[in-house]
């Protein structure tokens, strides 16, 4: 999310915005972990040369584990995105789950970047609950961190940040179930796919559409490389730090508008998913209903035939 967010901040919907309005709370959590242990939390900080990472003391090797993957994590973003990270994040790792949402303020949400402050909030709770885990995690918040970094004081829209975050990384790290997959071909298969200028500030707050967003916004730029490769959009990006628009940034990378990129994925969708492959991933699915059907169906036929025979027995005598 993104807080201001960028990464597993990049938040949804109304995240972004909320996320401003409750940095104060992430303040004051940095000001009690870092308190006197007879007034605070039993907390820690591990300080390496490229990472902060601050945790409740049974985190400790959780911790430990984010200063040894984080220089590989680094490095593959780093060589994704063609851009170099100039800062030093701080990770801080919680694993009570209530007062992570207070902070992030969605229970969709396991994990928060802010820009600006490179702070990344884990909620480490849900680390071991498929399908995420901490590395994913981190590269995603962290990716949210860079391309912040990147575009500087352009204006960085939510379905760009955070399709590029899920591509980098790998996956929607910061929301807890649903297969996206299958909501985005739901959607396109009864032509309710929400436009992409309505992803441009923020998120939907209901879940399914939150889920969509995600899924939109992975997919969309998945079509930008597709069509136009990394250099594509890693030339918005560019554009977008130099102070363009997005409209203006697109068309100046891609060489086509933003409104006919849109329509161009829409269709790229509509071949890619059909009812006859929606149908066929499921056959065994409907199989089964179908079967289940029958049963009942017998069942039935079968509590009349003796209802009926024992009207007719009680007639007889």
């Amino acid at each position: 999310m993104d807080n201001g967010f960028a990464g597993r901040l990049s938040c949804p919907g109304g995240i972004s915005m909320r996320l401003q309005c409750k940095f104060s709370m992430v303040i004051v959590f940095i000001f009690i972990i870092s308190a006197p242990p007879a007034v605070a939390m039993d907390t820690d900080v591990i300080r390496s040369d490229e990472v902060i990472v601050r945790f409740e003391k049974p985190l400790r090797d959780v911790a430990l584990e984010v200063t040894r993957i984080y220089p590989s994590v680094r490095r593959e973003l780093e060589t994704a995105l063609q851009s170099g990270i100039g800062f030093i994040p701080e990770v801080i790792l919680m694993s009570d789950r209530e007062k992570f949402l207070n902070i992030a303020g969605n229970r969709l949400v396991v994990a928060v970047a802010v820009p600006g402050k490179n702070l990344i909030v884990i909620d480490n709770s849900e680390m071991k609950t498929f399908p995420y885990s901490l590395r994913v995690t981190l590269k995603h918040e962290l990716s949210h961190l860079l391309l912040h970094e990147h575009v500087g004081k352009g204006e960085l829209p939510r379905w760009l940040n955070e399709g590029i975050a899920q591509w980098v990384s790998g996956g929607m790290a910061e929301i807890l179930s649903g297969k996206g997959q299958a909501v985005l071909e739901k959607a396109v298969l009864s032509g309710r796919l929400i436009p992409i200028r309505e992803l441009t500030l923020g998120f939907p707050d209901d879940a399914q559409l939150l889920r969509l967003s995600y899924e939109e916004s992975r997919s969309f730029v998945e079509y930008i490389i597709k069509k136009s490769g990394i250099q594509g959009i890693l030339g918005i990006l560019n554009n977008l730090r130099d102070g363009d628009g997005i409209d203006t940034a697109v068309i100046r990378a891609v060489s086509i508008p933003l409104y006919e990129l849109e329509a161009e994925w829409h269709e790229y969708l509509r071949r890619k998913f059909t009812w006859f492959v929606y149908f066929s991933s499921r056959i065994y699915e409907i199989i089964f209903a179908v079967g289940a059907l029958f049963l009942v169906y017998g069942f039935i036929k079968v509590l009349i035939r003796k209802r009926a025979y024992k009207d007719t027995e009680d007639e007889d005598e």
